[in-house]
């Protein structure tokens, strides 16, 4: 009889893409991304953080005064978009921690993603995140919250033969 506590695609890929975020060295934000298939595929993963080459202790981390984090951090989507090297993303779907912003928008309606599912919408009352929804409902991107009862994944790294 097979184990039926095992996790949906959904939830897969979401922990994937929370995973990925850990990689983050954004000291206040930390946002993973997983591009996944039409069969349930991983494609890419991205999260934000400093372009290749540029030192994450060379920029400022900060979110407010005259040198802030903004200019220079790669969106965890737009990461995700480019990591995939030029692979074809038509009719893909994006799991990510944090609702797109209309930059990564843009993005993500050329690249040809079909569909956002996002665990966080917390700044859907910004201009910011109003003309991101106005574009991917204009491109036909389906966007949902995902909602499921499972509220975190414990990953165990002690190998069997010391349990």
């Amino acid at each position: 009889m097979k184990r039926k506590d095992y996790i949906s695609w959904d939830e897969y890929f979401m922990g994937i893409a929370m995973l990925a975020a850990k990689r983050s060295k954004d000291p206040n934000t930390q946002v993973g991304a997983c591009i996944v298939s039409q069969d349930n595929i991983i494609i890419s993963t991205g999260y934000n953080g400093m372009p290749k080459g540029c030192s994450d202790d060379e920029y400022s981390w900060e979110r407010e005064g005259a040198d802030t984090k903004y200019p220079y951090v790669v969106h965890a989507e737009l990461n995700a978009i480019l990591n995939a090297n030029g692979r074809d993303l038509r009719g893909s779907r994006l799991y990510v921690a944090l609702f797109p912003c209309n930059e990564c928008a843009k993005a993500i309606i050329q690249s040809g993603v079909k569909e956002i599912l996002y665990l966080s919408d917390k700044y859907a009352d910004t201009p910011v995140t109003k003309a991101s929804k106005r574009m991917l409902d204009a491109a036909g991107v389906k966007y949902t919250q995902l909602r499921t009862n499972l509220r975190s994944i414990l990953l165990d790294f002690t190998p069997e033969e010391e349990k």
